[in-house]
């Protein structure tokens, strides 16, 4: 018996189609590639998760050191990783808690009375007590704080400075018989002037230089 004619091509060797691929496919099945879903949708094992985790969004981690240690900081400035809190001591007052240029409102209030005392004492001395305040704050806290007696012996420099010059003018009233009453009243407002400046500038935590004062106390 011959053998039947066969359909061209039915005898080469090759390929065979799979019976269960959908119809009209002509490629051969292949196998998943690594890190794709294999079969049921599922990764291969050891591709997913990527060793040590994923980067953090917005860029790349730079070389040798993905992932840091610790991890990645959480975005928005979370305190905790310098996003602009000041360091220890970066706050005014230098600890942080007192107002600026004291270290606690003790030393504050004390300088205020220095100053704004001694203008209140030029006004209730008639310019003969402004050194009153000074030398109380400087006695009773300078001690203790060396910012106190800077800004007490500021204050009572100048003062004595001026309570020397009310009772020059004090002298020159009496012996030209009244004449120039006006003077004293001129010398009592430099210190009253001055002093509530100084007393404005130790408010800000600013040592105030007072001006055409002479340096009795050290």
């Amino acid at each position: 018996m011959t053998e039947p004619p066969r359909p061209p091509g039915a005898g080469d060797s090759g390929p065979q189609p799979d019976p269960s691929a959908p119809y009209g496919s002509g490629e051969p099945p292949t196998a998943p590639l690594s890190g794709a879903p294999g079969a049921g949708g599922y990764p291969p094992p050891g591709d997913y998760p990527p060793p040590g985790g994923y980067p953090p969004p917005g860029g790349q981690p730079p070389p040798g050191d993905y992932p840091p240690p610790g991890g990645y900081p959480p975005p928005g400035g979370t305190p905790g990783y310098g996003a602009g809190y000041p360091a220890g001591g970066g706050y005014p007052g230098g600890s942080g808690y007192g107002p600026a240029g004291y270290a606690n409102n003790d030393e504050k209030t004390w300088a205020l009375v220095a100053h704004f005392g001694g203008a209140a004492g030029v006004i209730v001395g008639g310019g003969l007590l402004g050194w009153v305040a000074p030398l109380i704050a400087m006695m009773t806290r300078g001690q203790q704080s060396p910012t106190v007696r800077a800004h007490a012996v500021a204050a009572l420099n100048f003062q004595i400075t001026w309570t020397i010059a009310s009772v020059l003018a004090w002298v020159i009233t009496v012996v030209t018989c009244g004449i120039l009453f006006f003077i004293p009243m001129l010398v009592w407002l430099v210190p009253l002037i001055f002093g509530i400046i100084g007393g404005i500038k130790a408010n800000e935590g600013v040592l105030y230089r007072y001006p055409m004062t002479y340096n009795f106390i050290k």
